[in-house]
């Protein structure tokens, strides 16, 4: 039977749970063991997937189609372990298959009420397919207080009862400040946390303590008082220069023993952790900087960007240099003139994004690559914008766009309205939902010879994870390929162009899928670390 650690945060949230859960998740795989994360959020949406990146960061994507946590992504790159439909779950689905159940009967003769027909649900969830790892991993979103988390808190309690204490333990995340003006940690607001949690049924068995500064032996012992926590179960977790120190601090404080104790397993094994020493090593002795520009419309939160910028640092520990990050906002790109910008980077990433706000932006970025021989990398609609920039400016299409944007013009780019999954049609139209109803998840590409991006993938069949409802025309590709563009990925039956290139260009590729989303630390994506090992090329670094 699998063990249960549940995650939980108090004081304010943002602590870094996610990143908390994945590094515990990498130190029991360290140890052998098998393991799978889950995320349980509070919120009312069914998914993500219709929240804006610049409240909630970005979403993200797995396999089999899901929308998703951003921490699921912390999950993947830390353990490398492929996150599923069953590994989110969110107040808002709780509530949906609640209600479903009541219409349909299934609670004839019964009240519907919280307890217990949403927390059983919210039970079944955490249960349901574990069979395959030794430990669950479950981080409840928000923090302990919040009137809408109350049901799952509520849920865990009773399944720290049912599963009996030897099969889960409580770790909280909670803040010890570091008052500047007393020049001091201040550890009421953990004790206030540990305590709201208390008075709801759950006594936390580990405590992580996040504070910017060194946590001293005393104000540990304090804290285990208070908390009722023992002392070596209070574990300092201090800011760090790079995430992927995290696992390495957390070992060297105990967390990962402290854990096997408490499920009276082994733990005396010394644990050997150079993969993750050499990757730290690496991350902080860069040999050189490139500066890329991403230019995109939610540059107001870098976490709506994550898996982005985490896959640029991956490219860069790759290549053994540093990527610097220049956001430049695609929505002010013409009123500010940030062509000015671009003369100062080595290369030019267009996100992925939704809706006709900023676009012009993103074109001209573009073009300015194109025109000045600048690594130029296009994702989903990064690689759609390029395509009108290139049928407006190259191919003679002047009023070349997006149905997406307008109803007037050519359209070289178009809504999906059927598609193969399998040996499945998905069929959509454009009055639909806008949740769930895009062409999401793991999808095949054929990559043709004599390409950039075989060159690149070094194979002729890739997967890749979608997220868009959008598609370059396929009834265009051949006009735009004399001008001089080259569609050298597609879906298998090739109706749906998947990656172009500019063969006349230094480097310059758009892709219709995230690669973001499959990025790992110890292996970065090839088609980041092609596109900053080109932009390395730009600045005169050398490998």
């Amino acid at each position: 039977m699998a063990r249960f650690i549940f995650i939980t945060g108090g004081v304010v949230s943002s602590l870094g749970k996610g990143l908390a859960s994945a590094s515990l998740g990498a130190l029991l795989q360290a140890r052998g063991y098998k393991v799978r994360l889950r995320k349980l959020d509070p919120y009312l949406n069914v998914d993500p997937g219709t929240m804006s990146p610049t409240q909630h960061g970005e979403v993200f994507v797995t396999d089999d189609g899901a929308e998703t946590d951003l921490d699921l992504g912390h999950y993947e790159r830390f353990t490398d372990v492929t996150a599923r439909k069953g590994d989110n779950v969110t107040t808002g689905q709780i509530y949906s298959d609640l209600i479903t159940k009541e219409r349909r009967g299934d609670y004839l003769g019964g009240t519907v009420q919280v307890i217990p027909h949403v927390t059983d649900l919210i039970k079944e969830f955490i249960l349901n397919d574990t069979d395959d790892a030794d430990f669950i991993l479950c981080e409840i979103g928000g923090t302990v207080g919040d009137i809408e988390a109350l049901p799952f808190f509520e849920s865990i309690r009773q399944l720290g009862y049912e599963l009996d204490r030897n099969n889960a333990v409580f770790v909280h995340l909670t803040l010890v400040p570091y008052l500047s003006a007393a020049k001091e940690l201040k550890t009421k607001p953990t004790q206030h946390s540990v305590k709201e949690l208390r008075s709801i049924g759950i006594q936390p068995d580990i405590l992580l303590c996040r504070s910017e500064k060194e946590i001293p032996e005393n104000e540990k012992r304090k804290i285990a008082l208070f908390s009722n926590v023992p002392e070596d179960c209070v574990i300092t977790a201090p800011d760090l220069k790079s995430i992927y120190q995290v696992p390495l601090r957390y070992h060297r404080e105990g967390f990962d023993v402290q854990i096997l104790k408490r499920f009276g397993l082994p733990y005396q094994e010394k644990l050997n952790l150079d993969k993750w020493e050499k990757l730290v090593e690496n991350d902080l002795s860069p040999k050189g900087e490139v500066n890329i520009a991403i230019v995109g419309k939610y540059t107001g939160l870098s976490d709506a960007y994550k898996s982005l910028v985490e896959s640029l640092h991956h490219a860069g520990m790759a290549n053994n240099i540093k990527v610097k990050i220049s956001w430049i906002n695609s929505r002010t790109f013409l009123l500010e003139n940030s062509t000015k910008k671009l003369k100062e980077v080595h290369g030019i990433l267009v996100p992925g994004g939704f809706g006709s706000d900023g676009v012009k932006g993103k074109i001209a970025a573009a073009t300015y690559a194109r025109e000045n021989n600048i690594p130029y990398f296009g994702i989903c609609l990064g690689m759609q914008v390029a395509v009108i920039e290139a049928a407006r400016n190259l191919a003679g299409i002047k009023d070349a766009n997006s149905s997406e944007f307008t109803e007037d013009g050519t359209h070289v780019v178009g809504l999906m309205t059927e598609w193969s999954r399998g040996s499945l049609i998905e069929y959509r139209k454009k009055t639909g939902d806008l949740g769930g109803t895009m062409r999401l998840g793991n999808y095949d590409c054929s990559i043709k010879p004599n390409t950039l991006a075989r060159l690149i993938y070094g194979k002729a069949k890739i997967n890749e994870r979608h997220r868009h409802r959008y598609e370059v025309n396929v009834d265009y590709v051949e006009q735009l390929e004399k001008s001089g563009l080259k569609f050298s990925g597609t879906s298998p039956d090739g109706t749906l162009p998947e990656i172009v290139e500019n063969p006349n260009h230094p480097w310059f590729i758009g892709v219709q899928f995230h690669p973001e989303f499959k990025s790992r630390p110890f292996c970065a994506h090839p088609i980041f670390k092609a596109f900053v090992k080109a932009a390395m090329d730009l600045s005169g670094l050398q490998k």
